[in-house]
């Protein structure tokens, strides 16, 4: 077969052409390839080095809180973390075998916590030691290239000013856990994230917890960060302006130093709370830091039990606090007046045995004002046996025992008021008329909370108003506007009428104000009049024979200054203080001093 000249000369054409193609696209490929090497060569080469881009999340600070005066109480520290990346942690047993060392950690409790998050993505950083020293951070910093896919990461950590000082109000903080993130408990958070457990922290979350923020980072081969390449900021939490005045708390605190008690205190008009003081207390920044096994085991198994807010949670029988109900209902009920007088000479017959008051040589003729003042139970033994226990009940719970007091604070308890129908179910057997003596003294099945009496002695003092316990004013926001704030809330009325209940003022200003008054010589003022309560609630405890033994009394005090238009009120309980006028009273006293020299 021939070809033709005209064919020769098409092919030598289409050879050429497919030469210069080829040529040109080389040519692009040198240009391209001298532009990846010579001229971006450094930055490709960092990125050639294993390098992987990754999202970092970034915590928000915590909101802060204040008290009611602008004295900050809690803040946040920065505190350095050490994480750990699966991914980038290779060889895991050699890794984790020199991170133990440099912690001075078992191998065991790394492993242990790497187990816990096994559930994660590899690429996830596990948090692995909290808030570490700075001579740890110098060893990790110096000994990095032993230690692939371990970080140290900066971030906000709570700090409590006062250690110990309005710790069960305050609260603290711990970390949240795998449980209650697989029930969605928390929107938005993540392992290794803080929540509040107890006491303002946790009742107040939702305002303190801020916004995460972000950044986009490159990281080398063993997952140290090369470059920040995008930040997302946080939003700030929330602050909170507590109502409690941090001067009176710390005088409270004093007070209480080598006793087991509680002081609280409130304004009369809005139900704000000024004090709230437990002891013994806790180190709340020990809930930060972290506690050794031993540390906890000690703090739990205290018998002053430290942990307990005994203000909200801890019951008691009110003592002699009570007879303001027993005299209360007795008046609206009618069985008593003003005028009606009962002679105690030490003791009430009743049944086959004599009930005993305090004074073994009686009081003589007493009325309602007497009785108060000088704590007289023989009168009140009378009164009870008038009224009746399912009576005397319902004064007591329309004067808001027997329920909680709705304090934005968890664990509140409610306390006990018997009634026949309560012992006919608790112990299938019926009242004894006999009972109700002790009961109206406060003593026998009686229990209340230091809160509940609290919020009594306060509506005793404002005219008849009961107020809800709040704990904040105003929350802010990182901006300091204010965002949210509390207004008085009203639980309810005392079933009193007003001229009763000045009867009651009245006997209860004569408990301070008048020589025969129980507190007349501890708790009185010279420029202040206080109105007040005694209470000695008698305590038994069961011993390893399952014998009742009794024990030293407990010691209340329930107050309210000035006698006209009150700004405070105050409840004291001291446990086993025998006497609630020497050891009550006279802490009552120095908080209602320390309170009314502001005004």
């Amino acid at each position: 077969m021939k070809y033709s000249t005209t064919d020769n000369f098409w092919f030598k054409q289409r050879l050429v052409g497919v030469v210069y193609i080829i040529f040109i696209l080389f040519l692009i490929l040198t240009i391209r390839l001298y532009y990846l090497q010579m001229i971006n060569g450094s930055e490709y080469r960092n990125l050639s080095d294993n390098n992987c881009i990754r999202l970092q999340r970034i915590r928000p600070p915590r909101g802060l809180i204040f008290d009611r005066n602008g004295t900050l109480l809690v803040e946040n520290r920065p505190s350095f973390d050490i994480e750990l990346v699966l991914k980038d942690a290779k060889p895991l047993n050699k890794t984790i075998k020199h991170l133990a060392n440099y912690l001075q950690l078992p191998e065991d409790e790394i492993l242990s916590k790497v187990d816990r998050y096994k559930s994660m993505p590899s690429y996830k950083p596990i948090p692995i030691k909290h808030d570490i020293d700075w001579n740890t951070l110098a060893v990790i910093e110096a000994n990095r290239f032993n230690l692939p896919g371990i970080s140290i990461n900066v971030t906000p950590t709570r700090f409590y000013i006062n250690d110990y000082s309005a710790a069960h109000l305050l609260g603290y903080l711990s970390e949240i856990n795998t449980n209650e993130l697989s029930l969605n408990k928390y929107q938005g958070l993540r392992l290794g994230d803080f929540v509040g457990r107890y006491g303002v922290e946790k009742a107040y979350e939702k305002y303190l917890q801020g916004e995460p923020g972000g950044r986009q980072v490159e990281v080398n081969s063993i997952g140290q960060v090369v470059k920040v390449l995008k930040t997302v900021h946080t939003n700030a939490g929330n602050n909170i302006v507590l109502t409690i005045d941090q001067q009176l708390q710390l005088k409270a605190e004093e007070l209480l130093k080598g006793k087991v008690g509680a002081v609280a205190a409130m304004d009369p008009s809005t139900g704000e709370i000024l004090v709230m003081a437990s002891n013994p207390s806790f180190n709340q920044n020990a809930f930060v830091t972290g506690f050794t096994g031993e540390q906890w085991r000690q703090l739990i198994s205290d018998s002053a039990r430290p942990m307990e807010n005994k203000v909200i949670q801890a019951e008691y029988p009110p003592a002699s606090t009570y007879k303001i109900v027993t005299a209360l209902a007795g008046l609206e009920e009618g069985v008593v007046d003003e005028h009606s007088t009962f002679f105690c000479p030490g003791y009430l017959n009743f049944g086959n045995r004599p009930f005993r008051c305090w004074k073994k040589w009686g009081h003589g003729t007493t009325n309602v004002f007497k009785a108060l003042a000088e704590s007289c139970d023989v009168y009140f033994y009378h009164v009870g046996i008038k009224l009746g226990v399912d009576r005397l009940a319902w004064y007591a719970k329309a004067c808001g025992l027997n329920s909680p007091t709705g304090i934005l604070l968890d664990h509140e308890s409610k306390g006990l008021i018997p009634s026949a129908l309560w012992k006919m179910q608790r112990f299938k057997v019926p009242w004894q008329r006999g009972e109700t003596l002790s009961i109206a003294i406060g003593q026998g099945y009686n229990l209340v909370t230091p809160i509940q009496m609290l919020v009594l002695v306060s509506a005793i003092g404002n005219g008849g108003t009961r107020y809800k316990p709040i704990l904040h004013k105003s929350i802010l926001n990182a901006e300091g506007k204010e965002i949210a704030k509390e207004s008085p809330q009203i639980l309810g009325k005392l079933p009193v009428s007003k001229s009763h209940l000045q009867y009651i003022q009245r006997g209860l200003w004569e408990v301070v104000n008048t020589d025969r008054g129980t507190a007349h010589s501890t708790a009185r003022l010279q420029q202040i009049e206080i109105c007040g309560k005694t209470g000695t609630a008698q305590v038994f405890s069961q011993t390893h024979t399952k014998e009742l033994k009794e024990e030293k009394s407990h010691a209340w005090f329930v107050a309210y200054a000035p006698a006209t238009n009150p700004k405070i009120a105050v409840v004291v309980m001291i446990e086993h203080g025998e006497h609630g006028s020497s050891a009550a009273a006279p802490i009552a006293k120095e908080i209602i001093k320390a309170a009314l020299e502001k005004h």
